[in-house]
């Protein structure tokens, strides 16, 4: 089992919102994630907005590519892209660099 740990960046003033928009997550999103294998799923924002998302899963490319593949992933992706900074063009989904491990306690 892959544990993937990434960051991205919210913006400062729509951090409460996107609190209230993860309160409510779409239950077809949720179906599709499970579906494509990621589990163990945990986002952590700051007040900031420095956003850290964790998950598990066999292999976090293939499980990314599942997920690019639902109606219900473009949609999500195309709502939650105005509450990043520096996407560069990319959705959020694309702009999850996974970060290196360098400890684990089991």
């Amino acid at each position: 089992m892959q544990r993937v740990c990434f960051l991205l960046k919210v913006r400062a003033d729509r951090v409460a919102e996107y609190r209230v928009r993860h309160a409510t997550v779409w239950p077809e999103m949720l179906d599709a994630l499970s579906a494509s294998g990621w589990h163990n799923y945990s986002l952590f924002l700051r007040e900031d907005g420095l956003l850290a998302g964790y998950l598990e899963t066999e292999d976090f490319e293939k499980s990314r590519r599942a997920m690019e593949a639902t109606e219900v992933n473009a949609r999500w992706q195309k709502e939650m892209a105005p509450f990043f900074e520096s996407l560069d063009g990319t959705r959020p989904d694309e702009a999850m660099k996974p970060l290196g491990e360098v400890f684990h306690l089991p």
